[in-house]
Parts: structure tokens; sequence; C-alpha cells
């Protein structure tokens, strides 16, 4: 799976899953949509799908967090 997603002024917007299960990924990204990045990291962090290890809330999470570092390094 893969997602996509802008931030503006630390707002999640525009996100896209490519894979996953059709309307789970539709239903998160409309509920994300406009939410600061760090509450939809922390609300989204560590959800599993049944037995596995990481769900499309999830990866989704991690991309977010993937994102926030490599602003902080280039702003650093």
């Amino acid at each position: 799976m893969q997602v996509s997603f802008d931030v503006v002024d630390h707002k999640v917007t525009n996100v896209k899953f490519f894979g996953g299960c059709s309307g789970n990924t539709q239903g998160v990204a409309a509920l994300v949509e406009g939410m600061d990045i760090d509450d939809a990291i922390s609300r989204m962090k560590g959800i599993k799908c049944g037995p596995r290890p990481t769900s499309c809330p999830d990866q989704l999470a991690e991309a977010l967090e993937q994102y926030k570092a490599e602003m902080e390094g280039a702003n650093a």
C-alpha cells in the first residue's frame, strides 16, 4: 500500500491511498482532511488490522511522522 498527502499550515489534506480496503481508506482520508498533523498521528498511530501489526491508518501516521522528520531536518 502507498499513501500520498499534502500538509498545508500543519494540516493534513488531499490524502489518497493506493491499495488497502477502499471503503476504509476513503473514510480515513475524509476524516483526517484538515486535521492537525500531530492530532492525526496521535489518533492513528498503533492501530492494527486484525492480526496484522499495522493498518492503513497506522501507515498514514507513519508517513506523516516521516514527513515531519524530513521537514525538521530541512529546517535545521
